[in-house]
């Protein structure tokens, strides 16, 4: 468990920027906007790094290609999602049907196969997800919420095992995590072009949130490209999907969405969790 404590804890922080770089999204005005303008937050930091680092190494690069193109899925997905449903509703759905999906690819793409103790604790890790928001989902998810939510999990499934291929190959885990950050400006100035009239009109505050949000997005997934060098796929993703608690008790102090008791349940859940698949790997 000593050694690979350090990769937990990496990947546990990296679920609770995530965590806060949706809530920026869901409570912006316009999410789309806002979606476009972390993007940037991506680019800008992106393209000083790969100024200034090697090239990843060859056989990486479909690999930043087609998650660039999976990216784009998700953030379109994602904008969606938020459009039709709440953050305490959208992502649990989202992220729960991830670590599943992830572990299953990694075995077919990757020759990865988890013990069973670590695949309890990712069926421990999904019955917390569900668990913390399990009012609203009992009431009823739109369709429309549930189809945008489950594509935008689809997508981050893709690019998890993608990427997860592509860093170990890269030989540099810097530079692959900069190339990605900045072919962002793909879907920032998607957005830029839909939304060139509203952009003007924007707050400086919207402006500055959305450029942090991209730099805490970064940063979460930057600690991540890094565990999946010394960790299982599927573990990794398992691990990360608690963000999803991160999420519920951000929703429950700052959005006023849930209920206490079910989010502690769901936290001792996802923490037996991370102890069975931190003590399989």
């Amino acid at each position: 468990m000593a050694a690979v404590a350090p990769v937990i804890a990496i990947i546990l922080s990296a679920a609770l920027l995530h965590a806060l770089w949706n809530a920026i999204v869901k409570t912006a005005a316009d999410r789309t906007t806002t979606l476009g303008l972390v993007a940037l937050g991506q680019v800008i930091p992106g393209a000083v790094m790969i100024a200034v680092l090697p090239l990843p190494a060859a056989e990486s690069l479909p690999h930043i290609l087609v998650s660039t193109v999976v990216h784009f899925g998700y953030y379109y997905m994602l904008g969606r999602a938020y459009q039709h449903g709440d953050l305490s509703v959208v992502y649990p759905i989202a992220r729960g049907i991830v670590p599943a999906l992830v572990a299953v690819w990694a075995m077919a793409f990757a020759g990865e196969v988890l013990p069973l103790q670590a695949w309890a604790g990712i069926a421990v890790i999904g019955c917390g997800i569900q668990l913390s928001s399990w009012k609203a989902l009992r009431s009823g998810v739109g369709r429309a919420a549930f189809g945008f939510a489950a594509g935008t999990g689809f997508c981050i499934s893709i690019y998890s095992v993608v990427d997860g291929i592509g860093v170990r190959l890269s030989g540099h885990t810097l530079s692959y995590w900069a190339w990605g950050a900045f072919l962002h400006i793909f879907i920032a100035g998607f957005v830029a072009v839909r939304r060139r009239r509203t952009l003007a009109l924007l707050p400086g505050k919207t402006w500055i949130l959305g450029i942090v949000g991209g730099l805490v997005s970064m940063i979460a997934y930057g600690l991540v490209l890094y565990a999946k060098n010394f960790a299982p796929l599927g573990a990794v993703s398992a691990l990360r999907e608690t963000s999803v608690i991160f999420a519920a008790l951000i929703g429950f102090v700052f959005l006023k969405e849930g209920y206490w008791m079910r989010r502690l349940g769901s936290a001792v859940l996802m923490a037996a969790g991370v102890g069975l698949i931190g003590t399989a790997v």
